[in-house]
């Protein structure tokens, strides 16, 4: 599934942490019917582009900072029991050192959750997102815009009180900007079917049965062979909501999918894939949250087109005060290579990439936020991808506004 990146070119799932005010304002709620915002952010990253630690870097240098700012409007409405939500942001990101990287970063989305009668219900919508794309697992100091799309549509019918069953599809397309980068252009198209136990305990267990199936707009050539690197991935998992107590839930999507490719090469492979989360909150100022996951998952890589990712998050948030919270988060992912083109390239690579953050949230005012955050990652491992083994340390701070 996607996920769009943000201001910093390092691994994508910075990009919420690092809050480099390229998301919707924390304080805009469900209630809110037209919001216009903007945001002043900067950071600094000791080792921008990911490299390896033996390596000297780019014009020995290795680090950079950048100013980012963004403007936005958010448009919440409901008119019967119709809601429509729309968001548009624009962003600049200016770098100090390296300014090639400098770029116009877009974000919209749009959502229309429609409901028909007591038993009908859904969503349809699309989302397009322009920002640059991380440099985690490819070495270069070029610029490297990412545009991802994705439209979807979804609907569930309560067919009794305690049931329901559900259907949904959707697109993704991920396109380049650097030519050497364009191998990875794709599409992947998802349908699926279920249905849901709904209990009066507000729990609920279902199954849904999904197909993915990826193509690549631009063949590859490895060894002096075109290659076709599409795919076809089918899923059967258990959905379950269970909540325990009422400072207690725990949500899980998980079960089996095998990963078929359309051309010999990457092994096709099989077994448990899925993702658990729980959410606890033993007093009303804090809040707990932690995830396993195991999953398949795309690398922006010329000889590898995925891999299997095991992880572990835990993560807290504690309101200390009436205008300041403190966030913070560990998480430990090992990635197996299992998308192997190049036929004589080692089938047992692997690495892990650890990540811990922190930050501090000041809302003196209900139209104003100011926020920072510390990050430090460090990857060991997969040294024949390029990357290899390195450590990284960033920092941000932001001033955000509503009105």
């Amino acid at each position: 599934m996607p996920t769009p990146g943000a201001a910093a070119p390092g691994a994508a799932a910075l990009a919420l942490a690092l809050g480099v005010a390229a998301a919707v304002p924390a304080w805009a709620g469900p209630s809110d019917a037209f919001h216009v915002y903007g945001s002043l952010g900067y950071f600094y990253d000791d080792n921008l582009f990911r490299l390896e630690d033996e390596s000297p870097g780019y014009d020995n240098q290795r680090s950079d900072s950048a100013r980012q700012s963004v403007a936005g409007v958010i448009v919440d409405k409901t008119y019967s029991r119709q809601r429509i939500q729309l968001q548009g942001k624009l962003s600049k990101v200016a770098y100090s050192h390296f300014r090639q990287l400098d770029y116009d970063g877009k974000d919209f989305q749009g959502t229309w959750n429609w409901q028909l009668g007591n038993h009908l219900e859904g969503s349809l919508g699309a989302t397009y997102a322009q920002s640059l794309a991380p440099y985690t697992d490819f070495q270069s100091r070029e610029r490297n815009l990412r545009v991802q799309r994705r439209q979807f549509v979804d609907g569930a019918w309560r067919m009794h009180p305690s049931w329901r069953v559900r259907g949904a599809a959707s697109r993704d397309k991920y396109t380049y900007e650097l030519l050497v980068q364009r191998y990875n252009d794709r599409t992947q198209d998802a349908v699926e079917a279920g249905f849901d136990y709904l209990p009066r305990s507000g729990s609920s267990a279902g199954l849904v049965a999904r197909r993915l199936t990826g193509k690549y707009l631009n063949k590859r050539i490895i060894a002096g062979l075109v290659r076709d690197d599409d795919y076809e991935q089918d899923e059967l998992k258990a959905r379950v909501v269970w909540r325990a107590t009422p400072i207690l839930t725990v949500q899980g999507l998980a079960g089996y999918a095998k990963r078929k490719n359309a051309q010999a090469g990457p092994h096709d492979v099989g077994g448990f894939n899925g993702r658990v989360t729980a959410d606890y909150s033993p007093r009303q100022k804090l809040r707990l949250n932690g995830a396993l996951w195991r999953e398949f998952a795309a690398i922006d890589n010329y000889y590898y087109t995925f891999s299997l990712n095991r992880g572990a998050s835990l993560g807290a948030s504690w309101d200390a005060m009436a205008k300041v919270r403190f966030d913070s988060s560990l998480s430990v992912e090992q990635r197996s290579y299992e998308g192997r083109l190049l036929p004589n390239s080692p089938g047992d690579l692997s690495d892990t990439l650890r990540t811990a953050t922190f930050g501090a949230t000041w809302v003196p005012a209900q139209s104003l936020q100011f926020s920072t955050s510390f990050i430090h990652q460090e990857r060991s491992g997969a040294q024949f991808l390029g990357n290899g083994s390195f450590k990284a340390n960033t920092v941000s701070v932001n001033a955000n506004a509503q009105f």
